[in-house]
């Protein structure tokens, strides 16, 4: 039933090898490297483009530049004329991505997860060129297979192959839960490719058993099946953990361009060039220059400021990131910046782990708390140390951390 890989072999030409290079740019594994190449010279030779997929499913409502490092694969793609497929897993989140979790994931229901999609399909545009962007959902297809369909899909894999992945063989050795409908969603990612024909899949290091599943089920089903490219999992702030909205170390892409500058100017300078190489769009030659200068004695700042500028335009504009490497060099300065939110509260004398709750610079009143000892609170540019501080009427300028501020006038 299988067919051969590449049923004629196409020369290599310069352009070729320079698009590979462009695959490989920050990629962790390219595989199989000589089928992707031979289908790129194939692709050049018959002015054919390549299908090249990448699916996320909407658990969450937003985007985060962890995220955009597929995204900005897909983009290079793209740039060389190849059709990306954005593919929204509305389907699949039903089920729940197992891939590097100790516990089944809670359901979101159907309204959830069509408004998360909105809101993918809007943020992924601002990566993704929607003109030659090809936006599918994966219960096109999913929800036809029905009940015959999903039996006859099952049979293709076996319990012993699936029980294979770390996290399934991890979890039934420390007697932790495996649902039934758990061991579907690898299948369900694999029959995507079959459905949509693709003949590259990009996804993170933990996606890598999902995304060979499509290469064994497109075997199944008669066809050339495709390469697989993952991509590192980009740190967060902290320069340990993955980027992730639970561990408060992300870039939101959606943020406001003034915060969105601030956080990739507080990330390490050995993180930088991590970033640089996932997320900027330099060559990787001028990236080599800049490092050069650096270790040669320029000031690391400026190379981060001018990362903090690119990914910043990229998702607000060149203006805003101007204005905004503005605002960080005043705070930096000990100053406050030009326009800063402005709140109306009455009920005065107000205690001042409540006015920062009321404010909205701190999601609770013990939070509030736990910040004045930390020293991180300021009132007119003074530090707070009393807990038990009442603010009479009138108007304040309250500053949490190095990048919240508020005009809070109490009456």
């Amino acid at each position: 039933m299988n067919q051969a890989v590449v049923t004629k072999s196409f020369a290599m030409t310069d352009r070729t090898r320079e698009a590979l290079a462009v695959t490989l740019r920050g990629c962790e594994e390219l595989l199989p490297r000589d089928e992707w190449l031979q289908k790129l010279a194939r692709s050049e030779a018959t002015g054919v483009p390549l299908r090249i997929k990448l699916g996320l499913d909407p658990t969450a409502p937003d985007i985060h530049v962890g995220h955009t490092v597929v995204l900005n694969k897909m983009r290079q793609l793209q740039d060389l004329g190849h059709t990306v497929i954005f593919l929204i897993g509305d389907f699949t989140t039903l089920i729940g991505d197992p891939s590097g979790r100790n516990s089944t994931r809670p359901p979101l229901t159907a309204e959830q997860i069509q408004a998360n999609a909105d809101t993918y399909y809007r943020q992924a545009s601002l990566v993704l060129d929607p003109a030659r962007t090809e936006i599918r959902y994966n219960s096109e297809w999913s929800d036809a297979l029905g009940a015959r369909g999903m039996i006859q899909l099952a049979a293709k894999y076996t319990v012993a192959r699936m029980m294979e992945r770390d996290d399934f063989h991890k979890r039934f050795t420390e007697g932790r839960s495996i649902s039934v409908h758990e061991f579907l969603y690898p299948l369900m990612q694999g029959y995507d490719s079959v459905a949509l024909r693709s003949d590259l899949e990009l996804g993170g290091t933990d996606q890598k058993f999902n995304l060979l599943m499509g290469r064994h089920l497109q075997q199944e089903w008669g066809q050339e099946p495709q390469c697989v490219l993952t991509m590192p999992l980009l740190e967060g702030l902290d320069g340990v953990d993955k980027m992730s909205k639970s561990k408060n170390n992300y870039i939101g892409i959606s943020e406001d361009a003034n915060t969105m500058f601030a956080k990739v100017m507080s990330i390490s300078d050995t993180l930088m060039w991590r970033w640089y190489t996932l997320l900027s769009f330099r060559s990787e030659a001028d990236i080599a220059s800049l490092r050069a200068e650096v270790e040669g004695g320029r000031n690391p700042r400026d190379a981060k400021a001018m990362l903090a500028r690119e990914i910043t335009a990229r998702f607000h504009s060149a203006a805003a990131a101007e204005a905004a490497e503005q605002d960080f060099v005043k705070r930096s300065r000990g100053g406050v910046p030009d326009e800063i939110p402005e709140v109306s509260l009455g009920g005065a004398p107000v205690g001042i782990a409540a006015l920062l709750k009321q404010a909205g610079l701190a999601p609770s009143t013990s939070e509030a708390n736990r910040l004045i000892d930390g020293g991180g609170v300021r009132i007119d540019s003074s530090v707070v140390g009393d807990k038990g501080l009442k603010l009479a009427a009138g108007t304040y300028v309250l500053q949490v951390g190095k990048r919240k501020f508020a005009r809070v006038t109490l009456a």
